[in-house]
């Protein structure tokens, strides 16, 4: 089909949240687009919306809605038609789109490790027993308290910046960041230690700039086409096909990852019981174009393990 290119008069709306991590998400989103088409950035209009996730920073998400508090106001705006196009971090995504709407393109993925940020020590094995660590991830927290119990674990929301204050402010001893964002945010002076997934298994999509779209807009697809990152893909359809099956959530300790090696994929997964007194975990190796197949029966695999009631939240 033939494109329309978007002009400084008629441009490309793209939507995000206003931090400055997904300022800076969009940007980068925005330069892709500029040099495919080799099109003056102004032909791509950034525009923030005020989403209910970043408005509310004193409660665990889980109380308060889950994942969808940081793309419901974004997403609407889409589907209305005040933006051509959303601008996503993958570990925020819920793994089903609203109708109307298709989340089919992805950068290239950054660095997939936890990152573990303290002024004085340069990982988990230095705390002290009782020592204060500071996370709103469920996740991490499992984790973190599976290997050891000793610790104590306080609610640590709020944007990178945020979180770094609270650090130097005494709040905690020690807290976690996804290395992608201090790498997108330029943050190399953050006295941080990345992880490896070995000892911590990241969060599903952790990493991946995905954005969404109408799936009716054929022009907005062709246009995208040109800068989606096709391994990017084939790895979070696997790691979402594995999430979806466990129908994981911001209340669920779930974490996962895929690699490309060739023409196979391996994909790793875990899940934890919230007060990370057990893990469970398990893995896959197979065809590229098994991945989703992979994910689901792997899925299958830990829940059957898992039997009933191991996510719930008693005695978390």
């Amino acid at each position: 089909m033939t494109v329309t290119l978007p002009t400084p008069d008629r441009p490309l709306k793209i939507g995000t949240r206003g931090s400055p991590l997904a300022l800076a998400q969009a940007y980068e989103t925005r330069e892709r687009l500029s040099r495919a088409f080799d099109l003056p950035e102004n032909c791509f209009a950034i525009i923030v919306i005020k989403v209910t996730g970043d408005a509310i920073q004193d409660r665990p998400l889980k109380e308060i809605g889950g994942k969808g508090l940081f793309t419901r106001e974004i997403e609407e705006d889409l589907l209305s038609g005040k933006i051509d196009i959303a601008v996503h971090s993958m570990k925020d995504m819920p793994t089903v789109q609203p109708d109307g709407l298709i989340l089919d393109t992805y950068l290239p993925r950054e660095d997939v490790r936890d990152a573990f940020v303290s002024p004085s020590l340069t990982g988990i094995a230095g705390l002290a027993s009782g020592a204060v660590v500071g996370t709103s991830s469920l996740r991490r927290k499992a984790q973190l308290l599976n290997r050891r119990p000793d610790l104590k674990v306080v609610e640590f929301r709020g944007n990178v910046q945020t979180r770094l204050k609270k650090l130097s402010d005494g709040v905690a001893d020690c807290t976690f960041l996804a290395a992608a964002g201090l790498n997108r945010l330029a943050m190399a002076d953050v006295p941080a230690t990345p992880i490896d997934p070995d000892d911590m298994l990241p969060a599903i999509a952790q990493g991946a700039i995905g954005i969404e779209r109408r799936i009716a807009d054929g022009n907005t697809a062709e246009l995208l086409s040109r800068i989606h990152h096709t391994e990017t893909g084939q790895r979070l359809a696997a790691e979402r096909a594995f999430l979806l099956t466990l129908d994981g959530s911001c209340e669920t300790p779930i974490a996962g990852l895929a690699e490309l090696d060739a023409d196979k994929l391996r994909l790793r997964g875990e899940v934890l019981r919230p007060d990370g007194s057990q893990a469970i975990a398990g893995e896959r190796v197979g065809v590229i174009s098994d991945g989703a197949a992979m994910g689901k029966d792997l899925a299958e695999e830990l829940l059957s393990r898992a039997g009933t009631g191991f996510f719930d939240w008693h005695g978390a």
